[in-house]
C-alpha cells in the first residue's frame, strides 16, 4: 500500500504523518511513502486552474495507477477519488475503522467526551461520516456539535478562502470553534489537515484523527 501524506501533513502539519505511519505500523501495514510526493492538485482545481490540474494529475497518474493509496487529507481522498480515474484509495477514517473492526488495532475506551468537525471533502462530498465516528467511540465518548454530518458547517479554510480571503476563513472558523464549544469538549477532532490548520486556537486541543487514537488510544505507549 502507499500512504499519501499530501501537501499539509507532509509539509505543514507533520505530527499528523507521523501519527498515521505510527498506526500503519502498529497494525503490521505493509506500506510505502513517496519522497518525491508532488500535490494531488486539489487546490488547483478548486481555485480554477483546470488545465494546470489537468496536467499536475496526468503526471501523477503514472506514479499511483498501480497502487492502493491511504491518505491523510479529506481533500487529497476527494480529489483522487473523484478527479482521477481509476485510483484504488481509501480514506485513512475508513482504513483505521476496519482495521479496528479487524482486531488489528484494539484501544482502551475512556470517559473522555470530544467533539467532531465534518470536513466538507470527506463529509457532504464523499459521504464518509460514519467510519471516523465509530474509530473516535473506539477510544472516547463522541458529542456532536449543532452541525454535524450533512449540515456541517465549513471549517473557512477550503476552495483557496484561507489564501485569498483569510478574515472570512478566521470568520468562519471561529464560528465552528464556538460551535465546539458548547458541546462542553475540551477536544475537537477532525479528518482532514486542513480544517485542523484552520480551526488550531488557543482555547480547545484540535486533533486529526490519527493523533487523537495515538494520544488517547495508548498507540504511543505500545511496542
Amino acid at each position: 500500500m502507499l500512504y499519501f501524506r499530501g501537501c499539509t501533513a507532509r509539509e505543514k502539519q507533520t505530527d499528523i504523518s507521523e501519527a498515521t505511519e505510527r498506526l500503519l505500523d502498529l497494525a503490521g501495514v505493509d506500506y510505502h511513502v513517496l519522497e518525491d510526493e508532488k500535490c494531488c492538485g486539489s487546490v488547483l482545481l478548486r481555485t480554477g486552474f483546470q488545465k494546470e490540474a489537468e496536467r499536475q494529475i496526468e503526471k501523477n497518474t503514472e506514479v499511483l495507477k498501480d497502487e492502493k493509496i491511504i491518505t491523510s487529507c479529506a481533500g487529497c481522498y476527494k480529489t483522487l477519488k473523484d478527479d482521477y480515474d481509476g485510483l484504488d484509495v481509501v480514506h485513512i477514517s475508513q482504513f483505521l475503522n476496519e482495521l479496528i473492526s479487524k482486531n488489528k488495532l484494539n484501544f482502551t475506551k475512556s470517559d473522555l467526551d470530544v467533539t467532531y468537525h465534518d470536513s466538507c471533502h470527506l463529509g457532504r462530498h464523499s459521504n464518509v461520516f460514519e467510519e471516523p465516528r465509530n474509530v473516535i467511540e473506539s477510544v472516547a465518548n463522541l458529542v456532536e456539535m449543532k452541525n454535524s454530518r450533512e449540515e456541517s458547517l465549513c471549517c473557512g479554510a477550503g476552495g483557496g478562502v484561507k489564501s485569498a480571503y483569510p478574515e472570512i476563513a478566521d470568520e468562519m472558523a471561529e464560528s465552528r470553534i464556538g460551535q465546539a464549544k458548547q458541546t462542553g469538549c475540551r477536544t475537537l477532532v477532525t479528518s482532514c489537515p486542513f480544517c485542523k490548520l484552520n480551526l488550531e486556537n488557543d482555547e480547545l486541543e484540535v486533533l486529526d484523527l490519527t493523533e487523537f487514537l495515538v494520544k488517547y488510544g495508548g498507540a504511543d505507549e505500545e511496542e
